[in-house]
């Protein structure tokens, strides 16, 4: 039971990461549109790279980029929440009810660790060049949150041995 208890609050917690990283993405726009414009632009890489031309200098491309990360966060969270809600009512019952209650929250945690690979290690460090930038570099958060979410999901997905008594 303990085990079922610790995945659904790491779920839970999780959920609760990215809800707050959704409220401030929205409430503090600037601030993160300013970092993924800076990361597409390319302005702050090492001068002169031959990769100059991949940069985009469209603020309606940084704007669609901008808003695709948030509506994942935003579908991520979501689907965290789901999980985590759907195991804290299957806790109880027996393995088979608990292990498909888990199924969203999978999907969450799987979804989030495509957003940091995909758009930030895959996208704006390997495209863009990000690991060249000393100001717009975000792969010491990527690699931080991928690595938490990984470790939850790799939790999640282990066999759950009892039913409860």
């Amino acid at each position: 039971m303990i085990l079922r208890a610790a995945k659904t609050a790491l779920i839970f917690a999780v959920a609760l990461f990215y809800a707050f990283v959704v409220f401030d993405n929205i409430t503090d726009y600037n601030s993160n549109y300013q970092f993924v414009r800076h990361v597409l632009m390319m302005d702050s890489t090492f001068p002169g790279n031959q990769g100059m031309w991949r940069a985009i200098h469209s603020p309606v491309a940084h704007t669609a980029f901008y808003l695709s990360i948030i509506a994942w966060e935003f579908t991520t969270m979501l689907l965290c929440f789901w999980g985590a809600i759907r195991m804290a009512f299957a806790v109880r019952h027996n393995s088979q009810m608990f292990r498909q209650a888990k199924n969203p929250a999978i999907a969450g945690l799987t979804l989030g660790l495509l957003m940091w690979l995909v758009a930030f290690l895959d996208v704006g460090e390997g495209w863009f060049l990000m690991w060249q930038s000393k100001t717009w570099n975000g792969q010491e958060p990527a690699f931080r949150m991928f690595t938490v979410v990984g470790i939850v999901l790799l939790l999640l997905v282990q066999p759950d041995a009892e039913d409860p008594v």
